[in-house]
């Protein structure tokens, strides 16, 4: 497994891989090495077939805290393919979480604001630790959004909503997260990451296919015209009979068993 100077990657033998970010003593906020490594990280579970399910989190006391202001970003690219890549910087994690057909949950264990909101919002499942806060915040210093919160966040919460919390740059506690649909959960700090690992472990051990197609489906639906999206629905359905998922969910339901999913 490739070395990382930010990253910690840890894999259980269920097939959770958790990937921390690890510069606590910035709050694990985004420099350009980490905006490198993150996404080479992300697509390096995604290829590996012994990973089901992926769980991001920051080291110490905070999940990721944005941009670090000690080493911002060059974005003032030298060569025309540089000014013309329109993934450059933190977009290049939303690409890869995107592009990841495996379950990714956020463990959001301290402030994400920022890059580290849209890092968040781009995860499948958001949980919140109760003592946590997340932000836009790019207001805050004069910026304008990136790291995809201008696309997810009227998804999730909605337009208006939206505004607020964009152009205000506030904090959103855990609990009003969960009350607009940020988050799907919020636990006590102390029992946070065993509640994390113990869904993961839930959904590693759910059939890889189906949760990948589920996933693709999803996603494709916030552009697709209902008839299209119903097409795709009967073309991935087919692709599910024809595994032997289905087949020994079938034979398991018979007998009163729990399947066991291999992803073939």
């Amino acid at each position: 497994m490739t070395d990382y100077q930010h990253l910690l990657i840890e894999t259980t033998s269920d097939g959770v891989r958790t990937i921390t970010i690890n510069r606590p003593d910035r709050l694990n906020a985004v420099n350009p090495l980490l905006s490198k490594e993150l996404p080479h990280a992300i697509d390096g579970a995604a290829a590996n077939d012994d990973v089901r399910v992926v769980v991001i989190t920051g080291a110490g006391r905070g999940f990721c805290a944005g941009l670090d202001l000690s080493e911002p970003p060059r974005l003032d690219a030298s060569t025309l393919p540089e000014r013309l890549d329109a993934d450059l910087w933190v977009g290049k994690w939303v690409q890869s979480l995107a592009h990841c057909e495996k379950p990714v949950l956020a463990a959001i264990n301290g402030p994400a604001v920022g890059a580290g909101f849209g890092l968040a919002l781009a995860s499948d499942i958001r949980i919140m630790a109760t003592s946590a806060k997340c932000a836009a915040g790019y207001v805050r210093r004069g910026l304008s959004p990136d790291a995809g919160v201008s696309w997810w966040l009227p998804r999730i919460v909605g337009h208006a909503r939206a505004m607020e919390i964009v152009l205000t740059g506030r904090d959103v506690e855990s609990d009003e997260a969960l009350r607009i649909g940020l988050v799907t959960r919020i636990v006590a700090d102390d029992a946070f990451m065993p509640t994390v690992l113990g869904m993961a472990t839930q959904l590693a051990a759910g059939p890889p296919i189906a949760l990948a197609l589920s996933k693709r489906l999803l996603l494709e639906s916030s552009t697709a015209m209902m008839r299209e999206q119903l097409r795709n629905e009967v073309v991935h359905i087919r692709q599910c009979f024809a595994t032997g998922d289905v087949q020994n969910a079938i034979i398991a339901f018979r007998e009163k068993k729990m399947p066991r999913f291999t992803g073939k």
